[in-house]
């Protein structure tokens, strides 16, 4: 049986890297759906908040009448994952944000947006990540970086000093992209933590 089996995971699919998390998630043997309107969002288990443009989202998310109801779910309890700018969305707290930028809240952090610099700063590095062994290939895109975690925030992974990888809970974000790798461990992990309520 895959690690995935049976667990109904949405991902925010508003902008931003939606079709390879749901491939990566469908792989592992996920049921993985697209999630742009309230009634999706109650359908699932969990919720991965992709990468792609925070503020966008955001805005995307007001839109459809989607942010309130995000809020809720997460500060209810349901399991989510943000990558990059699902990172972001998931801070309770943002440096160097857009004027007025709002997030969907619940992990206990400060990111700074675009901590690593623009698009052409963009890199990869295989970096170690608590619990996973081998080295994960993490590419870094525009990444932001923890600059403070609060006292249940466990630190998984570091890259230039700073956390990119951490975990609250049911709560898990990377500044870097594991859905752009045939690795699918970070995912694994997080439908892990979804199955066993961890």
């Amino acid at each position: 049986m895959t690690s995935g089996s049976g667990v109904r995971v949405g991902v925010l699919a508003l902008q931003g890297d939606v079709r390879e998390h749901l491939a990566t998630l469908t792989a592992l043997g996920a049921e993985a759906v697209s999630v742009r309107r309230p009634a999706e969002l109650e359908a699932v288990d969990a919720l991965v908040l992709p990468g792609g443009e925070s503020t966008t989202m955001v805005k995307l998310a007001r839109l459809f009448d989607l942010l309130e109801p995000l809020r809720a779910r997460i500060k209810d309890g349901m399991p989510a994952f943000g990558t990059c700018a699902g990172m972001i969305l998931l801070a309770d707290r943002v440096v160097d944000g857009a004027p007025g930028q709002e997030t969907i809240g619940g992990l206990d952090i400060t990111v700074r947006r675009n901590a690593f610099g623009r698009q052409v700063d963009s890199f990869e590095e295989d970096l170690p990540l608590a619990g996973l062994g081998e080295p994960v290939h993490a590419v870094f895109i525009r990444a932001p970086w923890v600059e403070e975690t609060g006292s249940e925030v466990e630190v998984l992974a570091t890259a230039a000093g700073h956390p990119v990888a951490v975990r609250q809970g049911r709560l898990l974000a990377t500044s870097f992209h594991p859905e752009v790798e045939t690795d699918g461990r970070i995912h694994r992990l997080f439908l892990d933590l979804v199955a066993t309520g961890a």
